[in-house]
């Protein structure tokens, strides 16, 4: 579809970058599967093309690139239909790596962003925890001030990529009551946490769908962080994360356009090979409108998702349209995935087949990032707010 958001250079980008995932990426997404996160070898290719830190700073051995091309990359890194490898790879370029990058003093660039942009350290970004997960409020790890380094406990679960980074950024209580029952949105900070200091230890966790993100149970036992890995001001967190979030449900909704790109292709083959009664499946008057209106609702999804991308690139802080394109693609996918699956029947609900997967993987991106049901609550919330004319 030809949109006004894309120049040549990203057509280009797009056909340069779908070559290389193709080629390189995709014969070994399934053992990456297998394995239950992403190897060396992952990190280092996906870094040697550059795409590991491409709107971060040159100064950083970023790509200084726009956002678009951005979207470009994420697009045809969901088209990939491996979630786990899409969750990976989002969460170290667009996530954890984002803290540094905006907030990082020099230091921090060249020890850690320079390498993680080249593939050499791998990221991961810890939030959630057994008690807590969109309520930012109610986040009880801790991080008390001691002389020149602060004192980490505190459990984060769901980490992607916990079991293989070797640096964490961590939401931690930093607040004068960070001993006591935590509450609230002041008191929260950055820091920057290397995974092989003494007290840190994690513990894999199986799940469902997205199984080469590494995901990972990490606890922080009386770790000793030095004072100068605080990302940003201290106690700033909360607002830090609140802008995060944003990019990272831009992130979640963009994967999802790739992902569905393929769920379509896959069914459309099917449905023009499989023949019942005679005839291909395409000649089902049933079928042939409900995959007009999935693919309806999927252009429509990809001009808001799109809109929500330039927004956000004018410099605009565009919540509630970040809010309803994660929502509304990552829902879409659950449902194109489940139709994809019906239509499949016996052939598609075999635990290795592509459709079985995506639907798996599908699930996933509804939960993570903010579940619907707090994307909702957010949309509806601002909706109402809005003065009427």
């Amino acid at each position: 579809m030809r949109s006004p958001y894309f120049t040549d250079d990203h057509r280009q980008f797009r056909a340069q970058v779908r070559e290389f995932l193709v080629g390189e990426i995709l014969p070994r997404a399934a053992d990456w599967e297998e394995l239950g996160g992403l190897p060396r070898e992952a990190w280092k290719l996906f870094g040697e093309r550059g795409l590991l830190g491409l709107p971060h700073p040159r100064g950083a051995g970023g790509g200084g690139r726009d956002l678009f091309t951005s979207v470009v990359f994420l697009e045809e890194l969901g088209r990939l239909g491996f979630g786990g490898l899409r969750a990976a790879v989002s969460v170290h370029a667009y996530m954890a790596t984002h803290y540094l990058a905006a907030l990082g003093r020099p230091a921090v660039h060249r020890s850690h962003l320079a390498p993680a942009v080249r593939g050499e350290k791998v990221a991961a970004l810890a939030i959630s925890e057994p008690g807590a997960g969109s309520d930012l409020t109610a986040l009880a790890t801790t991080a008390t001030p001691n002389a020149d380094h602060f004192v980490v406990r505190g459990t984060k679960s769901m980490v992607s990529n916990g079991m293989v980074a070797d640096f964490f950024v961590v939401a931690v209580r930093t607040g004068a009551d960070a001993g006591s029952v935590p509450r609230g949105t002041t008191g929260l900070s950055l820091l920057l946490v290397d995974a092989d200091l003494p007290g840190v230890s994690r513990a894999p966790v199986p799940t469902l769908g997205w199984r080469s993100a590494g995901t990972a149970t990490v606890t922080w036992d009386d770790v000793r962080v030095p004072a100068d890995r605080l990302i940003g001001r201290l106690d700033h967190g909360f607002y830090y994360l609140l802008r995060g979030l944003q990019l990272e449900r831009l992130v979640a909704a963009t994967l999802a356009l790739g992902g569905m790109d393929r769920c379509l292709d896959d069914l459309r083959a099917f449905l023009r090979e499989r023949r019942v009664s005679g005839g291909p499946l395409t000649e089902k008057q049933a079928l042939v409108h409900s995959i007009a209106d999935l693919a309806t609702e999927l252009a429509a999804a990809r001009q808001l998702v799109h809109h929500c991308a330039w927004l956000y690139e004018q410099g605009e802080l565009p919540a509630e349209e970040c809010s309803m394109a994660k929502l509304h693609t990552t829902e879409l996918a659950c449902r194109l995935a489940d139709l994809s699956l019906q239509l499949q029947g016996a052939h598609g609900y075999v635990a290795t087949a592509d459709a079985a997967r995506t639907y798996r993987d599908a699930r996933a991106a509804t939960i993570a990032a903010g579940p619907s049901e707090v994307m909702r609550d957010l949309i509806g919330r601002s909706v109402l707010r809005k003065t009427i004319h």
